[in-house]
């Protein structure tokens, strides 16, 4: 796994932006997609040498002043200069940055007893890696029939290794994109975290998931819904909702389709009221 993704982010949002987003003449065919690195440098004002060891990784030390000038030149938005300057304050110094520590496996009893009292609606605890600490009954009985159990609570390796999701995911591979964005958002937020590198790595050796692998925003997306064929309840999709807590696991929340509910008599809440089934 790259060490440096501000060159990460460079490269491929260059490769993103065409002559006429900038207001240049396509020039013909070009090698490569995207801007040329000079086209960059130019209209960031810095030189192409210095644009290329950024690029490189050999520079990892760009002035407010030089991030300030990429990020227009790249043309981002409020929220990729906000993870843009994130990523250049971070380069290189992966040991100061928040994960350095071993993340923490123990769930608080507070939060158990929340996922607790949602049953029989499922929840689980998620830590960085997409990895469920612990969840309530509902989750375990959702969840057995799918093989999700069957290597504990690692949803990655579900989607990307086990048959069965294969099967029964219905629009597996929005759910593999999804999950692997979160893998790469997890380890711009904890870079330093030796054991979500090692869940990535491992993954990366999966053709499937080191092809979908690239730079990404940091801002959170909707939820993906999950469309399942389930052995026992049929057709069904579920939406998540996420909270996160104060040791950075996020509670997680799956809320079946009204079919499903009102099989399993669930209450669902929707907007401003909730709805027996």
């Amino acid at each position: 796994m790259s060490g440096n993704r501000f060159a990460e982010f460079l490269v491929a949002r260059r490769a993103e932006l065409r002559p006429a987003d900038v207001g240049l003449p396509g020039a013909g065919r070009r090698r490569t997609p995207g801007l040329r690195r000079e086209e960059v440098a130019v209209r960031a004002g810095v030189s192409v040498d210095y644009l290329a060891r950024l690029e490189q990784g050999r520079d990892m030390n760009p002035s407010l002043a030089v991030v300030e000038a990429l990020a227009g030149a790249l043309l981002l938005d409020d929220a990729q200069r906000h993870h843009f300057g994130l990523l250049a304050l971070t380069a290189g110094r992966e040991e100061r940055c928040p994960g350095a520590d071993a993340p923490v496996r123990v769930v608080p009893e507070s939060v158990e007893a929340i996922i607790r009292a949602l049953d029989p609606t499922p929840a689980f605890v998620l830590g960085r890696g997409l990895t469920v600490l612990t969840g309530n009954r509902a989750w375990e009985e959702f969840a057995e029939p799918l093989g999700l159990l069957d290597h504990p609570g690692d949803l990655a390796y579900w989607v990307f290794r086990h048959e069965t999701a294969r099967r029964v995911l219905r629009n597996r591979a929005a759910v593999a994109e999804a999950f692997t964005a979160m893998l790469y958002r997890a380890s711009t937020r904890w870079p330093a975290d030796r054991e979500l590198r090692e869940i990535i790595d491992d993954l990366r050796q999966i053709p499937e998931f080191a092809q979908r692998w690239q730079p990404r925003l940091a801002a959170e997306p909707a939820p993906t819904p999950l469309r399942l064929e389930h052995p026992v309840h049929g057709t069904v999709t579920i939406t998540a909702e996420l909270l996160e807590t104060q040791r950075d696991h996020t509670v997680v929340v799956w809320l079946p389709d009204r079919g499903l509910a009102r099989e399993r008599g669930l209450r669902l809440v929707r907007g401003d009221r909730a709805v027996n089934e």
